[in-house]
């Protein structure tokens, strides 16, 4: 069973920063391009963040250059470093590993901005 194991949720003020993880194993994060997902109470699930397996990324437009997605391929672990965060970003996080043949998803961490 694939897992991804998320973490780094977590409650922080308005203009704070958190850093989520998401791991998985070798062979799924090697194939795979990572994404961040969010939803919020009422919302659909959105795109935050994607990288692809050899580097190049892409962000949704609310993300502003507050947030930044890389991945570390010796510990097969994706990361989302969320700075100047603000209460809309209030949301259940999701890591995703996306392929040709599977879409795995992780439990959600929930990320709280408040003050």
């Amino acid at each position: 069973q694939v897992q991804l194991v998320e973490s780094g949720g977590g409650s922080v003020q308005p203009g704070g920063s958190l850093r989520l993880s998401c791991a998985t194993s070798a062979s799924v994060f090697s194939i795979s391009a990572m994404a961040w997902y969010r939803q919020a109470p009422g919302k659909q699930r959105e795109l935050v963040a994607l990288i692809t397996p050899y580097g190049p990324t892409r962000y949704a437009d609310f993300v502003r250059g507050r947030f930044t997605i890389s991945r570390d391929n010796a510990k097969y672990t994706v990361y989302l470093q969320m700075n100047s965060l603000a209460p809309e970003d209030t949301a259940i996080y999701y890591c995703n590993a996306h392929s040709v043949n599977f879409d795995y998803w992780g439990q959600g961490t929930q990320v709280t901005v408040s003050s």
